[in-house]
């Protein structure tokens, strides 16, 4: 059987090459003699189109095209944390060792993973177990963090023949396995394809939140655990920083941040500072329980489109271990940009914008990636992983097909504002465009693990914020005197929490990650102040700005600031405070009006 073709013709990264009769969809080829990384995306009779990961400049017709016979997949075993990787999983410091250059040249070819390194495997399993696809084999204490677990290959079951515990290379077998085809060798080392999901036992219900500490997101548009969620924004409205956010303080186990096109600059700020960051919930380094992604907008574009699958198959590998993982793609506007691209290449008819016309497909195919599972195997595992993608609409139009492809698999919809980012207002998401479709299923875990009356409370707050932009139109026709007392507390109400609810400082220790107790409580005497304030401001005569200038509201603005550690009691004193004041405010307001009817009556 034939192995090499003859390039035809060179289209920027596509190449075509004739004398591929033997070629199939989507296997790895390496293109001309400097041995570039393609993958096959198309065959007609002997031509083969091939996507080229690499810069394909000086590269001509009769050239040799080699087949090698697999498909584009990742490398899975220990040493994927804390590694920086470009898009087609070719680790950036290994490359910069052997290249001896801050650039990567053309054709280099280097492992994943270390062969060399040795990892202490402790065997879970002995010899005469009986095991199927998934069942955990033994464990590597990746990093301080996380335990990897290596578990049997899918689609393999059988009886343990043979395993020890030992020092062992991801290459050496570490046990073998009597199946019905034979006898497996299973390794450390396992390799997948990444146009193809890992498989899993079954989906399940989303039904506990993914934490994220921002306080907009938690409280008013949560993201379960397995969700899909999109943060579409103009340039400079936050969306990196709103990921970068995410990605440090989430409640997942494990976090994989795909940079896809993003420009170097900002990818930089992510390569330096991740490696110096703290897990907020251990003390450890960040990087501890990270992979790294790193695909800028100056590498070629094609290596964006197999960025994306590169970072959720390592994703969905830990979700298999039965680990929460989240995943972060910025932007997924660059990867439909990569597509754009190859389709005008291939001469295919284009959909709108430009755009193919499987857009909305692929879009579809990578979110639902996403999920909560119950893992491969009879140990009742169970993981998820969460996917979040930043979605960059030129000028903010949010109309445009890639944002509309996003909104239609994704049930979490973060709308970034530019106004709100020129007000130095972050998180800058727009809380009368967003939505979650979450809210349901979480309702029953805010009832039971943080209070009863949070989901009602999110409702009145939600409400309030809607009310205002009705009110605001009328403000600015005829002005806040026009409006009846009740009118002028909701607007007071709507202003304490966008200011000080939602706005979050994120250079502040303290209010740059809000817990959900702390978030409930700071709802709480916001409506609280409401509340005691409704029986007062339907009084005669009564002065709107004595309620404003309460003591209580300077306490409102600061409690953000509050340390976690102490801010129950805090919280109570806040409370008592509050009706107290408003109290003594509605008995100075009484006596006034009495002493008024006295005079009236005298008179």
């Amino acid at each position: 059987m034939s192995t090499q073709g003859t390039i035809i013709k060179v289209a920027g990264p596509l190449v075509v090459a004739k004398g591929m009769k033997n070629a199939k969809m989507y296997e790895v080829v390496r293109v001309s003699k400097e041995n570039l990384i393609g993958e096959v995306i198309e065959l007609h009779g002997d031509n083969a189109s091939i996507q080229v990961y690499e810069e394909t400049s000086g590269i001509g017709p009769g050239e040799p095209v080699t087949l090698t016979g697999e498909t584009l997949s990742v490398e899975l075993a220990p040493g994927l944390l804390t590694t920086f990787y470009d898009g087609i999983q070719r680790p950036l410091k290994l490359i910069e060792e052997e290249a001896r250059s801050p650039f990567i040249p053309r054709g280099i070819n280097v492992p994943a993973l270390s062969r060399s390194t040795k990892w202490e495997f402790k065997a879970t399993k002995k010899s005469g177990d009986a095991v199927q696809e998934g069942d955990v084999l033994g464990t590597v204490q990746e990093t301080t963090l996380i335990e990897h677990r290596v578990m049997v290959p899918p689609h393999m079951d059988g009886t343990v023949k043979q395993i020890e515990s030992g020092s062992f290379t991801i290459e050496q077998i570490v046990a073998t396995i009597e199946t019905a085809d034979g006898v497996k060798e299973v390794a450390m080392l396992q390799k997948w394809p990444i146009r193809i999901p890992r498989p899993y036992a079954r989906k399940r219900r989303p039904n506990e939140p993914l934490v994220t500490g921002m306080r907009i997101l938690d409280t008013l548009f949560p993201i379960a655990r397995g969700g899909a969620g999109a943060i579409p924004g103009p340039f400079g409205a936050g969306k990196t920083v709103t990921q970068q956010s995410l990605a440090k303080f989430c409640n997942a186990q494990v976090i994989v941040y795909i940079g896809c096109g993003e420009r170097g600059n900002e990818m930089t700020d992510v390569l330096k500072e991740f490696p110096e960051l703290q897990d907020p919930n251990t003390g450890e380094p960040l990087m501890k329980r990270t992979v790294l992604i790193a695909n800028t907008s100056n590498m070629p574009v094609a290596a964006r489109e197999a960025s994306v699958y590169t970072g959720i198959t390592i994703a969905e590998y830990y979700r298999d271990m039965g680990y929460d993982v989240a995943l972060m793609a910025d932007s997924t506007s660059r990867w439909a940009e990569a597509m754009r691209e190859m389709s005008g290449r291939l001469e295919e008819m284009p959909g709108e914008e430009g755009y193919p016309a499987y857009l909305g497909s692929r879009t579809a195919g990578f979110y639902e990636r996403a999920g909560a599972v119950e893992c491969l195997g009879g140990e009742d595992r169970r993981g998820s992983l969460s996917v979040i993608g930043a979605v960059s609409p030129p000028g903010g139009d949010f109309s445009e097909p890639v944002t509309q492809n996003t909104l239609r698999v994704t049930k979490v919809f973060w709308a970034l504002d530019a106004k709100l980012a020129y007000k130095r207002h972050y998180p800058s998401i727009n809380w009368l465009q967003s939505y979650s479709l979450y809210v349901d299923n979480l309702a029953d875990y805010y009832s039971k693990e943080i209070a009863e009356d949070f989901v009602a409370n999110r409702t009145i707050a939600s409400g309030l914020l809607q009310e205002e932009s009705k009110l605001e139109e009328i403000v600015r026709l005829v002005g806040t005197d026009a409006l009846s007392p009740r009118e002028q507390l909701t607007l007071a109400t709507a202003q304490m929490i966008r200011e000080d609810f939602l706005f979050q400082n994120a250079f502040d220790r303290v209010d740059a990650y809000t817990s959900l107790r702390k978030q409930y409580r700071m709802i709480r005497a916001i409506l609280t102040f409401m509340e005691a304030a409704q029986e007062i401001v339907e009084q005669e005569d009564f002065d709107f700005k004595k309620l404003q200038s309460l003591p209580a509201k300077e306490e409102i603005a600061g409690m953000s600031f509050w340390p976690e550690e102490g801010a129950e009691e805090k919280f109570d004193a806040l409370e008592k405070e509050i009706r107290q004041q408003i109290a003594a405010l509605k008995a100075g307001s009484s006596n006034v009006s009495v002493r008024q009817q006295e005079i009236a009556a005298a008179a």
